[in-house]
């Protein structure tokens, strides 16, 4: 099983969306909600080299945010970094 986490804030669309397609996966992920906490928000960006949500990685893999992991079902890709083991 794929090891997931998902930096989000609050009330963000995009965030949604993300979670909805990994949702619709049936995978399980890591919520970090960046809404109230600089920390976690500064965190994140430090990672990522972005501070916009959502931030998405897979088995350690920076994905992008949700237009990147939705380009990356459209291509037939996510279902193959899902499927990996961490």
């Amino acid at each position: 099983m794929s090891e997931i986490r998902i930096y989000t804030s609050a009330f963000c669309p995009f965030c949604y969306r993300a979670k909805q397609l990994l949702d619709e996966k049936g995978v399980t992920y890591e919520e970090v909600d960046v809404t109230f906490s600089p920390d976690k928000r500064a965190e994140m960006a430090a990672e990522a080299g972005r501070t916009s949500v959502p931030q998405i990685w897979i088995n350690g893999r920076h994905i992008g945010g949700s237009e990147e992991l939705y380009a990356l079902d459209t291509e037939g890709k996510l279902d193959g970094l899902i499927a990996e083991t961490a």
